[in-house]
This record gives C-alpha cells, structure tokens and sequence, in this order.
C-alpha cells in the first residue's frame, strides 16, 4: 500500500471530475484523489481526453471504471495506464438502477466470478495496480460471511486493495442517496475483515467526517476514504496532509485558496468551460464560518447565467468578507 492510500477522496458522479480534483489537490498535496466513476464505453467510444486527462502534479490519482466484461475494462486498464494514473479501481458499490442495467456495480458482488475475470484481463494488459471498491453486502446477503468469501474470491484474482462501504446496497427500493445512508453501518464487518486477512490492504468508507474519526480506524485499517464531508466542506482537506500524514506544511487561507482556484477557473472559462461547472465544487468551501449562507446563495442565483464570469466569484466572496469582519469585530 502506498502511503497515500492512508487518506483518499472517494469517486463521486458529476463531483469528483477534473476541476475537483484540482481544487483538492491545492488543499492536500497527500491524499489520494479518484475520479468520478467511468464507465468502459464512455472510455472506448467518447471523448477520452475528457476523462483522462490528468493536471500536473495531480498524482495520486486512481481512475474508477464501471463495466463488467473482461475485454472492454482491459482496453479501459491500458488506457489508465497510458495516460499516467496511479490504479484502476472497479466499482462493486453502486446500487443505482442504471448501473445495474449495465450489470456494474453493486449487483456484481453476486457474480464476483465476472469481478475476478476482468481483474485478470486488467491485469495482462497492464502493469497497472487493479483495486475494488465494494459494499459489505447486497439485499438479503448481507452477512459478513457473504462479504468474506466475496473478497476471498477477488483476493484470488490478485487483487490486493478492497475499499468498502461500510454499509450494504439495496439494489431496490432505495435510491442512491438513501443507500448512502439509511442502510447501518457496520465498521465491525471491516475490521473483522483486515483481521481474517491481514496481507490485503483494506481501507474504510462511510460516514466519516472528522480526523478523530479517521485516527481511530487507522489504528485498526491501512486507510480511510472520506466522501460527501469532502466535497461538501472541502476546506476540512486542509487538515489531512499535518494530522494524517505528519507534514509540516502550512495550510493555506479558505481566501488564499480562492484566489488560487480563481487563477485556474479563468484559464477554464478561456477555453470554453461554464462557470457554473466550475464554481459548483466551492460552494462549501466556506462552511462553519458567517457569511458562508450567502456566499451559497449568491453562487446559487448567479453561476448559471450564460455570460457568468469571475465577477460572480468576487461579488460572493464581498458577502463572507463583510460577515467574518464583523465576527473578528464583535
């Protein structure tokens, strides 16, 4: 396990895209970064440079592929590693219908024999590292045998890395927003498992939100992976890099991290990408402090205007300005 694998943001659709991750990066220089999931044919028959093209200085970084047949997600291995990422992780989480539909996902914890033919397939074609993010279980099997044997099949496979959700997916009746939270989490399941299998790098994802927590399954895991808390108060990223990691590098301002972002969203607006793609991953970046309402606010009613430039940015930062002088005043 490489030793940024200790912290990553989770793959989020339509979150963790290129601008996220640049914006996360300015935040943490040692956190492992995923992209959103892919899936294989948006890969094969889209717009690659869209999806693989990297930042400088972005590794690490992991690309989250969504398919299930061996020959597409070995195309999909090459071109990962062509284009310099770190790994390939295979989604066997999502419970979204459409994803189901494509048989991917997390209907592929029923079927780990296809899992463990397209980790094959990966990994002749490339020398890139190959890992699964999985939930603990689906529907009725979700007892931590069914999980045991699962990752003692991919194990098999020579996949080494499992990252799992520590909650299991209803494949219906539930939305993808309420499997990532009505179904209870069990961190027992997971423990359990790095302790039946103690040669597999497992790392944690699920409802974690604050560094105490990550210090605290760190001493039983090798990682942790947060989602939502990242993307919704990205700020909370500049912690990990001194507290996880043992950095001494000083954190920058949420104002000087703005300013940073700025640069980079014009250079985006020259070549043609809208503000509001932009500007959605720094709506939270104020949280927790006053003015942080209006600042969402304003972005809100403002970033979706077709001619929508850094003015907007700097007319909202004006709102957060005037409230946290008045909180240091008070």
């Amino acid at each position: 396990m490489s030793e940024s694998h200790k912290f990553s943001v989770a793959p989020m659709l339509h979150c963790t895209d290129r601008h996220f991750r640049y914006l996360a990066r300015l935040l943490s220089k040692k956190c492992f970064l995923y992209t959103e999931m892919i899936t294989t044919g948006a890969l094969i028959y889209g717009n690659r440079e869209r999806w693989l093209r990297l930042h400088d200085d972005e590794n690490p970084v992991a690309i989250q592929l969504g398919g299930s047949k061996p020959n597409e997600m070995a195309q999909c291995a090459e071109l990962a590693e062509k284009y310099k990422f770190d790994e390939v992780n295979i989604n066997v989480g999502c419970p979204s219908d459409r994803v189901q539909a494509g048989k991917f996902g997390a209907c592929l914890m029923l079927e780990p024999e296809i899992v463990s033919s397209c980790i094959k397939s990966m990994k002749a074609a490339s020398d890139i590292e190959v890992t699964v993010k999985t939930r603990i279980g689906v529907d009725d099997q979700d007892n931590y045998e069914f999980l045991k044997q699962f990752v003692e099949k991919i194990a098999a496979a020579d996949c080494k890395t499992f990252v799992i959700h520590a909650r299991k997916a209803h494949l219906s009746g539930l939305s993808p927003r309420q499997n990532r939270s009505i179904p209870p989490l069990r961190y027992e399941y997971v423990y359990r498992l790095k302790q039946d299998f103690p040669e597999l790098t497992i790392i944690l994802n699920g409802g974690i939100k604050d560094t105490k927590e990550i210090l605290a399954h760190l001493k039983e895991l090798d990682g942790v992976m947060v989602g939502r808390e990242a993307y919704d108060n990205p700020y909370f990223l500049s912690e990990i890099d001194e507290i996880i990691f043992k950095t001494l590098t000083k954190s920058l301002s949420r104002f000087a991290v703005l300013d940073q972002y700025k640069l980079y969203m014009q250079s985006e607006l020259d070549n043609g990408v809208p503000l509001k793609v932009l500007a959605q991953h720094v709506f939270g970046l104020f949280n927790g402090l006053p003015g942080a309402r209006s600042w969402r606010r304003y972005l809100s009613e403002h970033i979706y205007a077709k001619d929508a430039g850094l003015d907007v940015i700097n007319d909202a930062v004006k709102a957060v300005s005037e409230f946290e002088q008045m909180a240091i005043a008070s």
